[in-house]
């Protein structure tokens, strides 16, 4: 395995979230960076709003991550009901 390779027995967690400069075009001045991590992996973000709500979108999208990381959903198989006579 490469030393690169995800970690899969590590989950994913916030590291920060600190007030930053917003994105080039984008509006306002309420801008926080975020980062998170698993293993050697990092995922760099950053979302408008106050640093208790952008906390708590951080918070919301690491326990996702960790969860898509240990449960695979299963799909959905659809079935197409066969077209009726066409009308006239």
């Amino acid at each position: 395995m490469a030393d690169n390779a995800p970690v899969m027995g590590e989950p994913y967690e916030m590291v920060s979230v600190k007030k930053t400069t917003p994105p080039a075009g984008a509006e306002g001045s309420d801008w926080h960076g975020y980062v998170i991590t698993q293993g050697h992996n990092t995922i760099h973000g950053c979302r408008k709003g106050t640093l208790a709500a952008v906390t708590n979108e951080v918070e919301e999208i690491v326990l996702r991550l960790n969860e898509r990381r240990l449960h695979k959903r299963g799909r959905t198989h659809l079935v197409l009901k066969p077209k009726g006579p066409a009308a006239t």
